[in-house]
C-alpha cells in the first residue's frame, strides 16, 4: 500500500474533504505544487483553480476552489478556501451567465476600484468554467 498524507478542505461554510491520500496537487499562487507524503513545511496562497486528488495511483476526485491558503506539513495538507466545488458538479451554463453579466456590469462601473472588484469576480469564474470544460 502507498504512504499517504492527511488533507482537509475547508471552506467558509464548512470541511469539505478529511481524508488519507497519496498526492494532492494544489493552484498555488505562484503555480501548482504537488504535496506527498513527508513534503517539507510551508504555507502558500492559493489562486482560483482545480485541487486534483489522487489516490490508487490515479485523480481520484477535482475540487474548484475560488482561491485561499494552504499548509503544508510533514503529515498533512490543509486547504482553507473562499469557496469550493466539486468539478463535476459546476453549472456551466450558470457560470458563464455570470461572466456575461458581470462583462456587462464592468462596462458601467463608476470607477476603476469597482472596475478591478468586478474584472476580479470574471476571473474566478472565467477559471471555475474552464474546470468544468477540461473535465468532460
Amino acid at each position: 500500500m502507498a504512504e499517504t498524507t492527511a488533507f482537509e478542505l475547508v471552506s467558509p461554510e464548512r470541511l469539505l474533504v478529511s481524508k488519507d491520500v497519496e498526492m494532492v496537487v494544489v493552484p498555488g499562487a505562484e503555480g501548482y505544487f504537488g504535496v506527498l507524503p513527508r513534503h517539507a513545511p510551508m504555507i502558500s496562497t492559493l489562486m482560483a483553480g482545480v485541487i486534483d486528488i489522487h489516490h490508487g495511483g490515479k485523480v481520484d476526485e477535482q475540487i474548484f476552489i475560488a482561491g485561499g491558503f494552504a499548509e503544508v506539513t510533514e503529515s498533512r495538507c490543509t486547504v482553507l478556501a473562499e469557496e469550493a466545488i466539486a468539478v463535476a458538479e459546476i453549472d456551466l451554463a450558470a457560470t458563464e451567465a455570470s461572466i456575461a453579466g458581470l462583462k456587462d456590469e464592468v462596462k458601467a462601473a463608476s470607477d476603476s476600484q469597482q472596475q478591478a472588484d468586478i474584472d476580479a469576480q470574471i476571473a474566478i469564474l472565467e477559471a471555475k468554467a474552464a474546470a468544468r470544460r477540461q473535465s468532460n
